[in-house]
This record gives structure tokens, sequence and C-alpha cells, in this order.
């Protein structure tokens, strides 16, 4: 059709104010409407923030900055991921963060202790959380923490702490380093003399390694790949592993129920040696919009599959044990559901 003239377009225009008809070969032919735009993903141009609860150096940060550097991809409209320490009461500190102030839109996770939903249970009282209420995102791998002395101290084997006082760094009334020789000494009567105020293991060992103090504690994953040297030149011993049973790469060193003498003793030890099973997992804030829950979930599902995620843990000779978000909740429940003979035992020890 053409185009009308100038002076065709005027009468068109004024037609309607002198009560004129316009002609039907005079109508201006109006374009399609546009479709709407299609509707940015929400995390377009956001960016994540992984809490890790403790300092560099240890296993914690290890993973949580290996998830920042690769769950953004994804994640639909690939966002910034970047980690950020916050350390403090055995990582409990970045737990009541997650839960009670970051922002509840799916652009805060975190990476915390273990044994977070156990310390609840137990009634901890920097426990300021309902483990049961987080979002469970994914376990990258299970977690062994080990004790270990120096190879100068007079204690080389759990058996020899029930004789000798041996100072061990503490790392928070909520971390492992803390709980677990706080509850042997009750149990089994070993003299462990806990110095706290370290943020981390890696603070921990380098106290130990200055003689500062005998002893120390740390994942087996941190020792394995950080101070391989301590290992060939057999600078530690390591007397205790927390994990449910002995593993493959330390046949030599007692598991934590091995230690319990009496059936009730054995059943705390073998609660504390279950967070093993939950170990490195990813959390976020209750409350998610579930679109996002379903998101995230399906983003590190995606990520621990992924070849460079892959081949960036087996240069770091690290473990890769994932599990999906689902199934970390059934076993935060499961721990939740302490029998109550066992969470009274395990009060006791602890004087709650």
């Amino acid at each position: 059709m053409p185009m009308p003239t100038r002076n065709e377009l005027a009468a068109l225009l004024l037609a309607p104010l002198m009560g004129l008809v316009v002609p039907m070969g005079l109508v201006v032919p109006m374009s399609a409407p546009m479709p709407a735009q299609a509707q940015e993903p929400f995390f377009a141009r956001k960016t994540i923030t992984i809490s890790i609860g403790y300092t560099a150096g240890g296993s914690y940060d290890l993973y949580g900055r290996l998830v920042a550097r690769h769950i953004g991809k994804h994640i639909p409209g690939q966002p910034i991921v970047v980690a950020q320490n916050m350390p403090g009461t055995g990582s409990l500190k970045a737990a009541a963060y997650i839960y009670e102030v970051a922002p509840k839109d799916g652009t805060a996770l975190g990476v915390v202790v273990e044994s977070a939903a156990l310390e609840q249970a137990l009634g901890n009282p920097a426990a300021q959380y309902d483990a049961a209420r987080f979002t469970y995102v994914g376990r990258v791998a299970t977690s062994n923490n080990i004790f270990m002395q120096w190879h100068s101290a007079k204690v080389q084997s759990i058996e020899d702490s029930k004789k000798f006082e041996s100072s061990l760094a503490g790392t928070g009334p909520g971390s492992i380093a803390e709980t677990v020789p706080r509850l042997i000494n009750a149990l089994a009567g070993t003299k462990f003399r806990l110095v706290s105020g370290y943020p981390a293991s890696n603070e921990a060992m380098l106290a130990m390694e200055r003689g500062e103090v005998e002893g120390a504690s740390s994942s087996w994953a941190a020792v394995s790949v950080g101070k391989k040297e301590w290992l060939r030149d057999k600078k530690i011993r390591i007397i205790l592993q927390t994990a449910p049973e002995r593993t493959r790469d330390l046949p030599d060193a007692p598991a934590l129920p091995e230690i319990g003498t009496s059936t009730e003793d054995r059943q705390v030890y073998q609660l504390y040696a279950s967070g093993s099973a939950i170990g490195r997992t990813v959390i976020a804030p209750p409350n998610l919009p579930p679109e996002r829950v379903r998101i995230l979930r399906g983003a590190f599902n995606a990520m621990v599959k992924d070849p460079d995620f892959i081949a960036d843990i087996q240069k770091l000779n690290v473990e890769l044990e994932p599990l999906s978000g689902e199934r970390v909740q059934e076993l935060i429940v499961r721990t939740l559901n302490v029998p109550q003979a066992v969470r009274e035992r395990a009060k006791l020890a602890f004087g709650r």
C-alpha cells in the first residue's frame, strides 16, 4: 500500500475534529506489536557470596573456593560468585549469619562445620539456628578430621594422652578441634589441655610447628595436600581420626568409635563420627523461593560432573564424594533425632 502524501496525512489528522469520514484507502497501516522481551534470569548481573566459616588454608576454604570458581557457569544468568572468610566460634558465627542475616534470595551461600546440627542437638549455646531449616545445596565431599601431635611431643598415641597432659590448639567452642578433645577427656580419661583462640586449623598447625602447643586438629584433606613434607619427614604423628571407621589412607590411626569402652560411650562417639558424612556441604538460608532452590541444587549437581571442576579436584588430590542437597537434608534430620539416652550422655560430658 502506498504511503499517504503530506496533504493526505494532514487530512487524516484533522478528519476526526471536523466530523469527516476517513477513506479506507487512506488508513495508515500500523506495525505489528513487538513480542514481549524475554524475562532476564534472576541471577543475571547478580553476585553470589559464599561465606566460609574459617580462615584460609583449611579444607573448608579449599572446597568453598572451588565451588565459587565453578558453580556460576551452571546457574542461568551466570552470576559472579565470590568466596569470603567469616571465622568465629568454630564457624558457628557464619552459620548464624547465614541463618538470620544473609539475603534469602539465593545470593548467599555458606560452608560451615559438619557438626553444626549436632551442636544444636546437644545444646551448644553458640548454635543460634535451627539446622533443619537451612537449605542444603549439596555436599562436595565427606570429611575426616584428624588429631596430630608434633614429633617431639611426649604424647604419641591416645593411650599416652591418658597418662600425660598434652596441649592442643583450639579453634572455637563449636569446632571439632575443641568438642572432640572435651568429649574424650570426659569419657575416656585423656588429658588434653585446650589452648583456645586460634581462628582455624591453619593457624593451629602453625602454632604446633612453632612449639606454642604440642598438638592440633585439621582435616585429612588439608594435611594431605598442604603438609606433605610433614608426612614425608614424619614431623607429626596422627593419633585419632573422626571417621566412623579407619580409612584406607590412615590404617594406623584409631577411628573415634574405637576408643569407647562401653556401649553408651561408643554410641556417643559414633554420633560425633557421623558428621563425616555431612562433610563439606554448601548451605543457604532458610525460606528460599522454591524455584531458586531448584536452580541452585541443579547447578551444584551439574558442577560436580563438570570436567573442569573434576580436573581441579584431581590437581589438588582431594576427595570428591558428592551428595545431593535432598540427601544431605535427610542426614541432618537424622542427626537432630539423637536418641535421648545418647543426648544426655553427651551433654553430661560437656557439663550442659
